[in-house]
């Protein structure tokens, strides 16, 4: 059973201080619907991808919630993962539709942060980590400058080889019109700004967000569809602690690698990849776990360009801005990404177009790197 995305939308990233959930859910699904070019009556499940709505909004029903908004009267599920919910909310669907359940269905990633202080928003990000980290204090910003520190010191990478990362996906961003940042930014100015977690300043760092994003899923293919070649998960353990290595995300490895066996291609296969820079660390370790580069040579290659769009490098890696640029709303990443990818492989990128891109994957990662889901898609 081979599985589609026929319909695509996200709304834009940001501080959307003046819309609400509702409203985001609305733009994002029945923009998918008209890119599907089908009809509500034709959706036969809604998975949503959510983090945070219990604990901030005090909505934990979102299935039904949203089911009811959009006017669905049909199985609605909300999927939690941390920042990994969106990519499972799909990888959720895609099984669904496999197992022949379904035939078409929607998948809706969203979150709401920015109306809530940001002290709030941080404790309720570390509902993604262990009981021993949040009874220490630690924050995720803490936790990736740990990775850091330890990845800084195995293979010398510099903090300039960082800042590199957000200077290339801030330059991607300005080429998105849905990007939370379409401003440049230089190494010296990440190098500048305010540290956060040492070696990790305020622009190594994603941001709060607000948006939604969200996909029209069928077996039937149809003009314009995006095939799913593969969907896999892999887990680790919550807290950095217990892992056997601190310069590698083990879960990214195994998802990675059971995705290149179900869609039969390897990592030198992919085109263009949108990876889970939540910290400038987090694109570089993703880089190397996903077997795009050698350990320990992924921060010098980022550095030197060869994963920007237009230098004909051997894999574009954040076409939409990333995390870091485009913005990170923590339940709809998962789903922006599948969106980006889907514009890129039907070659409607624009002015950040791949050229020729005709294999695509997807990586999200809830926690530290507790859960890793891996997409890869095919034209």
């Amino acid at each position: 059973m081979k599985v589609y995305v026929s319909g695509a939308a996200t709304t834009k990233f940001g501080e959307l201080w003046g819309v609400s959930p509702r409203h985001l859910a609305r733009q994002a699904v029945f923009g998918a619907l008209k890119d599907a070019d089908t009809s509500e009556n034709r959706v036969e499940a809604l998975f949503v991808g959510n983090m945070l709505s219990g604990m901030l909004g005090g909505q934990e029903h979102l299935g039904a919630f949203f089911a009811e908004e959009l006017g669905f009267t049909v199985p609605a599920f909300k999927v939690e993962g941390a920042c990994a919910s969106g990519g499972l909310a799909l990888h959720n669907a895609v099984n669904s539709l496999m197992s022949g359940q379904y035939e078409t269905v929607a998948v809706l990633g969203i979150e709401k942060m920015t109306d809530h202080k940001p002290e709030d928003v941080a404790t309720a990000l570390m509902g993604a980590g262990s009981e021993e980290e949040r009874g220490a204090g630690a924050t995720f910003p803490g936790l990736y400058a740990i990775l850091a520190r330890v990845h800084m010191k195995e293979f010398g990478t510099t903090e300039q080889e960082l800042a590199a990362v957000a200077v290339k996906n801030h330059y991607h961003a300005t080429l998105n019109p849905n990007a939370q940042f379409r401003n440049l930014i230089t190494v010296e100015q990440v190098m500048r700004s305010s540290r956060i977690a040492d070696p990790l300043k305020l622009l190594d760092c994603s941001p709060i967000s607000d948006g939604a994003s969200a996909v029209i899923l069928s077996t039937k293919k149809k003009k314009g569809s995006i095939e799913i070649a593969a969907s896999a998960v892999a887990t680790d353990t919550l807290g950095l602690a217990q892992r056997k290595s601190l310069t590698e995300i083990t879960a990214t490895k195994n998802a990675s690698q059971k995705a290149y066996k179900i869609a039969g291609v390897a990592a030198s296969d992919m085109n263009v990849a949108e990876v889970h820079d939540c910290f400038t660390l987090a694109e570089v370790l993703a880089m190397e776990d996903l077997g795009f580069f050698k350990k320990g040579e992924a921060a010098g290659a980022i550095m030197r360009g060869e994963t920007t769009v237009g230098k004909n490098g051997r894999v574009v890696v954040n076409t939409s801005g990333g995390l870091k640029g485009c913005g990170h709303p923590v339940g709809a990443t998962g789903i922006k990404q599948i969106v980006e990818l889907v514009d890129q492989l039907r070659g409607v990128g624009g002015e950040r177009q791949v050229k020729g891109a005709r294999i695509g994957l997807a990586h999200n990662v809830g926690g530290s790197g507790a859960t890793a889901v891996v997409h890869i898609l095919t034209r």
